[in-house]
């Protein structure tokens, strides 16, 4: 049982701090994105997903959480994020929120009161290799075990196979515990109007867990709960696998983070972002080097596996990861191509805030909040400063002082902002009507309105492995049927693809030809070409 509403959803991804800011402290807030409603309804999109804004030390930006009921007083209070759900809710827009579910922050009551040598009943919340530490000292990451940083202990979920006398199994009092408190957050929340949770890090509950069975019977045990009291709201997976995801109970998840070498071989080129090894030559880039096919037999097979039960989700960035408009693609006839891709996949669009205006990430944007990477997961690689930071960067408005994000001084906000003085803008975007931003909303309105090239249309290459560019696909959805090309690279190509020759309509088209003839169509994209034709 999904909810009906689902399979028209279109994602926008609000990184808070960075959004909007009505209090002056360079910081954004609750507020600002409450005044920024209508610009967000406009884009086409009618889902939003705010990152972690829950009571926080942030030393994580949020994914570091101190108290799961109470907002971050930096953004506003509970009431002013039920006035934000009330706001979005009268505008036709759902809200969901970002759930940390396998950790908390180690300034969480919980953590201080389990890392107490006395027994109580939060003793057993945490997992704990060794209880003999110093009271004077207090707990260390020797002592317990950390899902990330060490100021993010692990919540007890179990293990599945046992070999150290510290580890519970799944159905001891500290995980049957911690699953009710995961129930009694979500409840909180989705009784005060939200529509639903990303689930941050899904699939790391239970440790030591081949093939994700326990933590799957987990989340089995949550989304029953979650069907009989909220069907109309839904459970979003950091997982990386939709098979998995959504066989774990999930209605969406996203093919990306954790299966970079896949999503690598699309947009990455390693510069920046995550500390991980370069993929020089991705498919999204004008030289023309890359190959689709590391990416379209997994993205096949998982919309395959998905279809009926769940969505796969694409996302044009996220918080983690470098966006779109950055080295390869570095002008703006390469993000048209990358969007028309991405706003015809089968499954529900994610778009990160900003990236429908083109804004750029920043190189050697100075670390905050843990943006920064080296020397924990992959020592040997990244860029400088705060690698994932240079994708949070404040959003851009208009040509007012801070790009309109907030009046505060430049020294106060919480990341500098594009230093270019030709930076894009909502408000000179608005102003051009072949802007990235009204092509966005072109792209968005035919998806709305064609259901073939909706999340439920089938999805169908018509190039084969011996052709990367250009790439040809159909969408199809009962009698209705229509077919895109792109070519991201900075030459001319064309294909061959076996269609009976039909009435070709185009409905949004740059640099394509078609020829017919012989039950064939001959495709031909000029550098940065894209097409989208009706077949009738």
């Amino acid at each position: 049982m999904k909810p009906e509403w689902l399979k028209d959803a279109v994602i926008y991804q609000i990184y808070p701090q960075s959004f909007q800011d009505t209090n002056v402290d360079g910081i954004g807030d609750f507020y600002g994105i409450i005044q920024r409603l209508d610009y967000i309804k406009s884009i086409g999109v009618n889902t939003i997903w705010l990152n972690p804004c829950f009571d926080s030390p942030f030393e994580d930006a949020g994914y570091d959480v101190r108290d799961f009921l109470k907002a971050a007083p930096r953004y506003g209070s509970n009431d002013d994020l039920v006035k934000l759900f009330k706001q979005a809710k009268s505008k036709g827009l759902k809200v969901i929120l970002d759930l940390v579910a396998g950790h908390t922050s180690i300034q969480h009551q919980w953590f201080v009161e389990s890392s107490k040598p006395e027994k109580n009943e939060c003793s057993d919340l945490y997992i704990w290799m060794n209880r003999d530490f110093d009271p004077a000292i207090g707990p260390t990451e020797k002592n317990y075990l950390h899902n990330f940083f060490p100021c993010q202990p692990a919540l007890n979920f179990g293990y599945a196979e046992i070999n150290k006398p510290w580890q519970d199994p799944i159905d001891a009092p500290g995980p049957l515990k911690n699953i009710q408190m995961l129930k009694d957050v979500m409840a909180f929340w989705m009784n005060k109007g939200c529509d639903g949770f990303r689930v941050d890090m899904a699939s790391s509950l239970v440790k030591n867990d081949p093939g994700l069975k326990k933590t799957t019977k987990i989340w089995h045990n949550i989304r029953s709960w979650f069907d009989a009291n909220y069907p109309e709201c839904i459970l979003v997976a950091e997982w990386s696998n939709p098979a998995e995801a959504v066989s774990a109970g999930f209605h969406l998840d996203f093919l990306m983070h954790f299966n970079l070498p896949i999503y690598k071989s699309l947009f990455f080129n390693g510069n920046g972002t995550l500390p991980l090894a370069p993929y020089e030559d991705c498919y999204f880039s004008a030289d023309g080097k890359g190959t689709p096919w590391d990416f379209l037999p997994e993205y096949l097979k998982q919309v395959q596996a998905v279809k009926g039960l769940g969505y796969v989700s694409l996302p044009t960035a996220n918080h983690d990861f470098q966006r779109l408009y950055c080295d390869p693609r570095n002008q703006e006839a390469e993000l048209r191509v990358a969007w028309v891709f991405l706003m015809t996949q089968a499954g529900v669009p994610t778009i990160y805030y900003g990236d429908e205006i083109g804004m750029k990430f920043i190189e050697n944007t100075p670390a905050k909040e843990g943006s920064t990477l080296t020397g924990m997961i992959a020592p040997n690689g990244g860029g400088a400063g705060g690698e994932r930071a240079g994708t949070r960067t404040p959003m851009q408005w208009d040509s007012s002082p801070n790009a309109g994000f907030s009046t505060a001084s430049a020294d106060q906000l919480y990341l500098p902002l594009d230093p270019d003085p030709e930076r894009s803008t909502v408000e000179n975007q608005e102003k051009n009507p072949n802007s990235l931003l009204h092509f966005v909303r072109k792209l968005l309105k035919l998806r709305d309105s064609i259901p073939a090239l909706g999340s439920e249309g089938e999805f169908t290459v018509l190039t084969d492995e011996s052709c990367n560019y250009p790439l040809v696909y159909t969408r199809k959805l009962d009698d209705s049927c229509y077919l895109i090309a792109i070519n991201p690279s900075a030459k001319q190509v064309s294909a061959n693809v076996k269609l009976t020759s039909q009435n070709l309509n185009e409905l949004l088209q740059y640099g394509m030809k078609i020829n017919s003839a012989n039950n064939n169509l001959k495709v031909t994209l000029q550098a940065f070409g894209y097409g989208i034709i009706k077949l009738s």
